[in-house]
């Protein structure tokens, strides 16, 4: 989610009110994530139930009171008062409600994959998945064609991940190809590995390279770049013969290219200077 003024620092608010109900041991992130994407899911069809509750000519009590009395006996105590946390606060706009709800169910999800270990292999499934996405346009178009019932696009996604990846990796893509929201699958793909890597408070390097890095080498350019950013770096490595200079990284939005031995003298130069 890209965010604007109020709307940024409403979801920076919510972002750490998530964290310390997950924090607690008697919070289920998983059923929180599923009731925050159902609560994402109403606010996403009910046009004018979002406006009312963006409305910043009510009070912020008057709107916690309204999301009580629609969801609050439906889900958990924590998720209603984390969403009646979320109108009290003030928006740019009534999608910017609904994109922060989407944005901390999946971060509740990666929340649950971090608490039983199994963070770092969604990062590289959620990853994996979308380049499979991209190199292979007959899967793309079955997952996008808005002809396809959504039955039958979670039943060909559960033949593809079921067993083969982690569940909270299946369960983002499912949400994800179910609910796109306007967006491509590739970005929505790419959100969720940010997102992933956030977790752990590092950034993403996406790196492409004519031939397979050994481990010494991935060892290297990650320290380098991790020194050049000033934050851990998560490798998102894939090989394709024809990338020019041997190597192309990118970080966010910029993209590095050259050899392996350049960008590291590169980095130590920079970080000299």
């Amino acid at each position: 989610m890209t965010a604007h003024g109020a709307s940024r620092e409403a979801l920076a608010a919510a972002r750490e009110r998530l964290d310390a109900l997950t924090d607690a041991t008697s919070v289920d992130a998983t059923q929180l994530a599923d009731q925050l994407a159902a609560v994402t899911a109403l606010l996403d069809r009910e046009v004018g139930l979002r406006r009312v509750l963006t409305d910043p000519a009510q009070t912020g009590e008057a709107k916690a009171t309204l999301v009580q009395r629609l969801i609050g006996g439906q889900v958990s105590g924590a998720t209603a008062d984390l969403v009646s946390g979320l109108v009290r606060s003030r928006w740019s706009q009534p999608r910017d409600l609904v994109d922060a709800l989407e944005e901390l169910a999946s971060i509740a999800d990666l929340t649950a994959a971090q608490q039983v270990g199994t963070l770092d292999d969604v990062e590289d499934e959620l990853f994996r998945f979308g380049r499979i996405v991209t190199s292979n346009t007959e899967l793309r178009a079955a997952l996008t064609d808005r002809k396809a019932t959504t039955s039958a696009k979670v039943e060909l996604l559960h033949r593809l991940l079921g067993g083969r990846a982690k569940a909270t990796t299946e369960r983002l893509v499912t949400r994800l190809v179910s609910a796109p929201r306007g967006r491509s699958l590739e970005a929505g793909l790419e959100s969720l590995s940010k997102l992933a890597a956030e977790r752990r408070d590092r950034a993403v390097a996406v790196v492409t390279s004519a031939v397979p890095l050994s481990d010494p080498q991935k060892q290297r350019l990650g320290a380098a770049l991790a020194k050049l950013y000033g934050r851990r770096m998560h490798l998102n490595l894939d090989v394709d013969p024809e990338v020019v200079g041997g190597i192309r990284v990118q970080v966010g939005d910029e993209v590095i290219n050259g050899s392996l031995a350049d960008r590291l003298e590169d980095a130590a130069r920079r970080m000299a200077s």
